[in-house]
């Protein structure tokens, strides 16, 4: 019985043409892997099997992506089907397709392309943490303000600032690997959702597909979607990180602010106004992470409330979404690697906003406890009435302090010098030299921390992206010793 012509063009074409753009590579190695096992297992015979393996080379992917949907045949994988048949014969493509099911093909390929995904996601990642780290490693002494509520509060440096930055995207590469580690295990072998009496090995087709191992419960292997939510949240998570981040970045590149300026290859210019350096680069890694942040919650919205069992809802229409999510968070997360690693930095500008609002005197309020043994309240309460009693004048302010103390019954005294010196940045970040602080020897320590767990990253991103490659050999071996 032939589709409906709406079915076709509202459907099962779309779906033709997004599986034939994201699918035809991961299909044809599942069935080259599922002929290695069966033939190995006894269940195909050797010269079946030889006979399936020449179908097999014969089809060529890119004509595949360049096929037009006919309405012949239902999707990518019965066209696929068709292509092993004409090839051989129905009644030899028959044997490739035993012991197994759609179900498991389908789930086995869509794992197949998100480890892909979560790798290019994870190497995007680690761009940004180098970035950052070159610039925290350059700018230990780079003093700035640090904002709390939006308002000026305390000096830092920039260095402090953006190893907060490296640390969430530690955090962000745990999560990304754990959300790896749960997609990389194969359904192949669950079949329509009971498995099969078959006597197959499904460590063989896992191994021959890159994966870790099998999935367990065959029920499971062809219900579950956790391992797409799991993914989804871990990109979730460093998106909106991001997004966060690139909202400061573009806060410091306007004229007002001043702290960043991109060079020339990152900005646009204005068709009616010669003066202008539009920041465009941060802009669009502010879109793309907005939209790819959309699009992983979509994800979650289009599975929630679906029965637990065998359904579209997570197939067809789901696959392209997932597809474009990561990508458009890989190329977010890129973008604001290779912007940080070109940015430029006003040292000067940022030291200068750093000594202004009165925004060193918590170490005032810390040195009357130190020095001159005050409970902080009281010293809190001193240095309250004496930024409020100084105001703006910058002239006579031991006098000014000593004064507001005596008044609260505190003997307080300090030369406009040695008030000057406590009351510096450069003193207020070099004290701070607590774990985590921006004391310049504490963040030179933390630099060589995130640079040596960077590195232990990228080689377990390495050895993730060598096994996938690795079982691309295995398997021809095994194809070809059929």
């Amino acid at each position: 019985m032939p589709f409906s012509p709406d079915y076709v063009r509202l459907v099962l074409n779309e779906n033709f043409e997004d599986a034939k753009v994201l699918f035809v590579a991961p299909l044809v190695a599942i069935h080259y892997a599922h002929l290695v096992m069966l033939t190995e297992q006894g269940i195909v015979a050797p010269a079946e099997a030889r006979a399936l393996r020449a179908a097999l080379d014969r089809i060529d992917p890119d004509a595949v992506r360049r096929a037009t949907y006919d309405g012949s045949c239902e999707d990518l994988f019965f066209y696929v089907n068709g292509l092993i048949a004409r090839a051989s014969s129905e009644e030899i493509a028959g044997r490739l397709h035993t012991a197994r099911s759609r179900n498991d093909v389908d789930m086995t390929l869509y794992r197949m392309r998100l480890r892909e995904w979560i790798l290019d996601v994870a190497e995007a990642a680690h761009s940004l943490r180098r970035a950052l780290l070159v610039a925290a490693d350059a700018h230990r002494q780079t003093i700035m303000v640090a904002h709390t509520h939006a308002q000026p509060a305390q000096p830092t440096t920039l260095a402090h600032y953006l190893l907060a930055v490296v640390e969430a995207l530690e955090r962000d590469s745990r999560r990304l690997s754990a959300a790896y580690e749960t997609t990389n295990r194969c359904p192949l072998g669950a079949c329509a959702i009971t498995g099969t009496g078959f006597a197959i090995n499904r460590d063989r087709t896992s191994e021959l597909l890159g994966f870790a191992r099998p999935t367990g419960n065959t029920y499971g292997s062809i219900a579950s979607v956790d391992y797409v939510l799991e993914s989804a949240a871990a990109a979730s998570v460093l998106l909106v990180g991001l997004g966060r981040v690139v909202q400061d970045l573009l806060l410091w590149s306007t004229r007002e602010i001043g702290y960043l300026r991109l060079p020339d290859g990152f900005v646009q210019i204005s068709s009616i106004m010669p003066q202008k350096r539009n920041p465009v680069a941060l802009e669009h890694a502010r879109a793309l992470s907005s939209k790819a942040l959309a699009e992983l919650t979509a994800v979650a919205h289009a599975v929630h409330n679906t029965p637990f069992g065998d359904i579209v809802d997570t197939e067809d229409d789901l696959q392209p979404l997932v597809a474009v999510a990561f990508r458009d968070a890989a190329r977010a997360v890129a973008l604001v690697a290779a912007t940080v690693a070109a940015a430029e930095f006003d040292v000067e500008r940022m030291r200068a906003r750093a000594a202004e609002g009165w925004i060193t005197v918590t170490e005032l309020a810390d040195v009357l406890v130190r020095e001159r043994a005050l409970p902080f309240g009281v010293a809190h309460e001193i240095v309250s009435r004496f930024v409020r009693t100084a105001g703006s004048n910058a002239a006579d302010l031991g006098t000014t302090l000593a004064a507001v103390a005596r008044d609260l019954g505190h003997d307080v005294v300090f030369s406009d010098e040695a008030l000057a010196e406590r009351l510096s940045p450069e003193r207020f970040v070099a004290v701070r030299s607590t774990p985590g602080g921006p004391a310049p020897d504490v963040t030179a320590r933390a630099v060589e921390e995130s640079r040596a767990t960077l590195a232990a990253d990228a080689a377990a991103l390495r050895r993730a992206q060598d096994a996938l490659k690795a079982a691309v050999v295995l398997r021809r071996q095994a194809v070809d010793a059929l």
